[in-house]
């Protein structure tokens, strides 16, 4: 955790505003980052959630720390994801929110990344995305004001950064999803992205990353990101939809 930031789990400075009361929302990639500080402020707000990650010690912890129910599950697997979307269901009474914090990063040169790691990235990244969406969809079209958001990355709108194409690709076409689900579901459900820098998390890892590019001269910490999901997930955010809000300290100015 960064100096000068809170530890807290809490929205900012005071209580929680339990803004999220009644909600019930699913947030995969559960186990970690901006997965696990997502879920944490969510539960401080008073969302009931379903946490889904294949790092099963991982999220059993953030389980602990938030009261969801927990589904170690591959959101790859499109019949085994169908079949999770049932049981939240029943843990939950139904389903009004979710959020894609679930996804891979590697670095390499083009010349150097072989088709199969490529479409590993697009099978996480995207495709992952999709089917946890449409896995959602009985439920999600079913709920008042319901809402979808999508981790996808700075690198999807601006991907000036060396060795990371498949990534920049992966994270493109979440925003492009985003947007044409956002029409596509309009108006009964929602559906935005953030779009993170560099954040300290552990999939960034230790490489030494330079943020002198960035006008905040740091990475993020994983609760900065998650303040922007919660404000999509929220009624603040009621005429925002199809929207790719840049939480990247200044990288590029958008």
């Amino acid at each position: 955790m960064m100096a000068g930031l809170a530890e807290s789990a809490g929205s900012g400075a005071g209580e929680p505003a339990q803004r999220l009361r009644g909600r019930r929302v699913v947030v995969t990639g559960a186990a970690s980052g901006i997965g696990r500080a997502t879920a944490r402020l969510f539960a401080a707000e008073g969302a009931a959630l379903a946490l889904l990650d294949r790092d099963e010690a991982g999220l059993s912890r953030t389980g602990e720390e938030t009261g969801g129910s927990t589904f170690a599950v591959d959101i790859t697997n499109e019949e085994v994801m169908a079949r999770t979307a049932e049981e939240i269901s029943e843990a939950l009474g139904g389903i009004d929110g979710v959020v894609n914090a679930a996804g891979i990063m590697f670095q390499g040169a083009a010349a150097d990344v072989p088709a199969k790691a490529w479409r590993t990235m697009l099978e996480v990244n995207l495709t992952g995305t999709y089917i946890v969406i449409r896995s959602c969809l009985p439920w999600l079209t079913r709920a008042p004001a319901a809402t979808v958001v999508n981790i996808a990355s700075a690198q999807g709108l601006l991907p000036n950064a060396p060795n990371h194409s498949a990534y920049a690709a992966s994270k493109g076409g979440v925003i492009n999803l985003t947007r044409a689900l956002a029409a596509e579901l309009a108006p009964q459900t929602r559906v935005n992205s953030v779009c993170p820098g560099m954040v300290d998390t552990p999939m960034a890892g230790d490489n030494g990353w330079n943020v002198q590019n960035y006008a905040m001269k740091r990475m993020a910490d994983p609760i900065e990101i998650a303040r922007a999901v919660l404000f999509l997930t929220g009624s603040e955010s009621s005429f925002v939809t199809g929207a790719a809000l840049a939480v990247d300290g200044g990288r590029a100015f958008h």
